[in-house]
């Protein structure tokens, strides 16, 4: 159906009020801005703002309902034949080459991690994130093999795949952090990504044995 006009404005409204706020944020640091600041540079009053974000943190973290589910689009639109870890790999390689934002690996990515990381409360809602991710995640992958509530397979599927594509994320922001070119990390970040998808897929069962 056609978005009415109504529908339409408060969606403008509500991003509008989420990129000024961004806006702000990178220019001063979150914890250095406050609402009413975020509302006039809207041009709304601060109970406009409250409407539509319940927290200040909210408009720093507008695209969680997206970003939260992401992981879980991906087992949903895995091609035939394709197992979950398979479609992660292809994913996070395609989001490599590309500089797409869903794994952190774009342009600005540095940016947006020293904004979350010189902020507690951030932070703090960082963590929410991803394990609110992690439990979709393990959801979407239990209910699509129609797993046995007992099992945990679905868990620890979900729970290694995440946790490489953080670290994988994590290590591209800190070598940009210590001044390397985007270009120079994504090269080392795909053969990285390969051994440890590589890892995945192998087990990692003779990972360490000691001689």
């Amino acid at each position: 159906m056609e978005e009415g006009l109504r529908e339409r404005k408060k969606r403008e409204t509500r991003l509008r009020i989420a990129d000024m706020a961004m806006g702000l944020f990178m220019m001063r640091g979150f914890d250095n801005v406050t609402v009413a600041e975020v509302a006039r540079a809207a041009d709304v009053s601060v109970n406009t703002v409250f409407n539509y974000f319940r927290t200040k943190e909210d408009l720093f973290m507008d695209r969680w309902d997206e970003v939260e589910d992401l992981p879980s689009k991906v087992v949903r639109e895995r091609r035939p034949g394709e197992s979950v870890l398979a479609a992660f790999r292809r994913d996070f390689l395609d989001a490599l080459d590309t500089g797409d934002w869903r794994y952190g690996l774009n342009e600005g990515a540095e940016e947006f991690g020293k904004l979350v990381g010189d902020s507690p409360s951030l932070m703090a809602r960082m963590r929410e994130l991803e394990y609110a991710t992690d439990v979709r995640l393990a959801r979407t992958v239990a209910e699509d093999v129609e797993a046995d509530p007992d099992d945990l397979s679905p868990r620890l599927v979900a729970a290694q795949i995440m946790s490489v594509t953080r670290l994988l994320s994590r290590l591209a922001v800190r070598r940009k952090w210590a001044g390397e070119s985007w270009q120079e990390i994504l090269a080392d970040v795909r053969t990285q990504a390969e051994a440890a998808f590589d890892l995945l897929e192998n087990g990692i069962g003779r990972y360490a044995v000691r001689s």
